[in-house]
């Protein structure tokens, strides 16, 4: 689990730095690249994590979660920064208690949310590791024999 973890903040992380990127390459933010986000934290997770029970694809979706908030965090603040002429760490340590209510209030959107909650279902689907069937059986068996005990 502790590598799962470790996987989903390193891709949200680098997807952070490639979405603010992108958006001063092009002077546009692409709201929908929130399911990349979700594809690539469900994949980290199945590389790193190795698991095969309910765990990891749960983890998945609250990583994509609070990842896509984030990373619409950091995208807002380098877009602000460059309209101030400042650095984007310098607008993230700016942040008070009361900027939080009115960033939420107009700057997360209902397609935010929409993005965030399909790119958790896209991790939470990728999430588990991919058995074949022999290793899928194996797996039931032994479970099936751990509840018999």
């Amino acid at each position: 689990m502790r590598g799962a973890l470790i996987a989903g903040a390193v891709v949200i992380l680098i997807f952070s730095l490639f979405w603010i990127s992108l958006s001063e390459l092009t002077n546009r933010v692409f709201p929908w690249l929130t399911l990349v986000l979700g594809f690539l934290l469900g994949y980290g997770i199945r590389f790193a994590g190795r698991g095969v029970d309910w765990r990891f694809p749960v983890t998945a979706a609250v990583l994509a979660i609070v990842g896509a908030l984030l990373a619409n965090i950091v995208v807002a603040a380098s877009v602000t920064a460059e309209g101030f002429g400042t650095g984007t760490l310098q607008v993230l340590t700016a942040v008070t208690s009361m900027t939080w209510p009115v960033y939420f209030a107009e700057m997360v959107s209902f397609a935010d949310i929409f993005y965030a909650a399909v790119a958790a279902a896209i991790a939470a689907f990728y999430a588990n590791r991919r058995l074949t069937r022999a290793q899928y059986r194996a797996v039931r068996l032994w479970v099936e024999d751990r509840q018999d005990d």
